[in-house]
């Protein structure tokens, strides 16, 4: 890159992320005196403001918004050149499959068990994400293959196939007003509130599993990483959340399920870089969509 290196796209990104020079500093495990400085002088070569700085606050520019968009997919194609290059000239011997803890509504044994008698078949390792990263797996080259959830996970770059489709339930305490209901609507929640999930910081976006709470709506300002911290925040602090159905199998005591009849419906797909053929991985995919069906 003969502008901007990616050590400095990773801190440009780090605070972009964060909004905050303080936390991205601490991300990055450097000063924040450096971090600044470093942002700096990437403007100044880049001739155009990033951030729109004050005391208190921190937002990206429209030039910034766009570096934001454009360079992670560069930094991601970056990581995963080296990830290939490392492991040209070792045969691969395992696939790797990347999920949220519970997301792969009751999948993936199945899935599992069909692939292994794939003649080709590999041993699978399973990799675990937090809320907002499963994409940025596939993309970097972290991971082969992953379960994700649309309409809430990007698929920008990745082939994907459909393979479960389910409904969406709000998670309440038992003694909520709406616990025994049979089913309710959006429109009974407003006003609630919801937990923040960690890593989705934009009004709109902490759809990772909803797409309503987020730090401009309704939230709690408590965070989450995923759907076992949820529950015990709901039962704790009386926040609710909408969930697919799929992410649900079995509720702590002092919890109600109850369905939303007009939450649009999520779907469980088997993502992939696009770019990655690979005869394992097809046979992989051949065996995920067999269960399925």
């Amino acid at each position: 890159m003969s502008d901007l290196e990616t050590r400095e796209l990773e801190y440009f990104l780090a605070v972009a992320d964060e909004l905050h020079f303080g936390r991205a500093a601490i991300r990055l495990s450097i000063a924040q005196p450096a971090l600044s400085k470093a942002i700096r002088r990437i403007e100044h070569r880049l001739g155009v403001p990033l951030f729109v700085r004050s005391s208190r606050h921190v937002e990206l520019t429209p030039a910034g918004k766009a570096l934001q968009e454009h360079g992670r997919h560069a930094l991601n194609a970056v990581s995963a050149a080296v990830r290939h290059a490392q492991s040209a000239n070792t045969a691969q011997t395992h696939l790797r499959l990347v999920l949220k803890p519970g997301g792969d509504g009751g999948l993936l044994s199945d899935i599992l068990a069909a692939y292994a008698e794939q003649p080709d078949a590999r041993h699978v390792d399973i990799l675990f994400s937090g809320p907002a990263d499963r994409a940025d797996f596939l993309l970097s080259g972290r991971a082969d293959a992953g379960l994700l959830y649309t309409p809430f996970d990007p698929l920008d770059g990745l082939a994907h196939e459909r393979l479960y489709t389910a409904d969406r339930v709000v998670i309440i305490p038992a003694g909520h007003r709406l616990a025994q209901r049979a089913s309710v609507r959006m429109a009974d929640l407003d006003g609630e509130k919801r937990p923040l999930w960690k890593g989705v910081p934009q009004a709109g976006s902490a759809g990772i599993i909803l797409g309503t709470g987020s730090r401009d709506s309704g939230s709690t300002g408590s965070e989450v990483t995923d759907v076992v911290q949820m529950l015990h925040m709901i039962a704790a602090t009386g926040v609710i959340e909408v969930l697919p159905r799929s992410l649900v199998s079995a509720l702590p005591a002092g919890l109600a399920c109850i369905p939303v009849l007009d939450a649009p419906p999520s779907h469980i797909v088997l993502a992939w870089n696009e770019q990655d053929r690979r005869p394992s991985l097809a046979s992989f995919v051949t065996a995920a969509l067999k269960t399925a069906r």
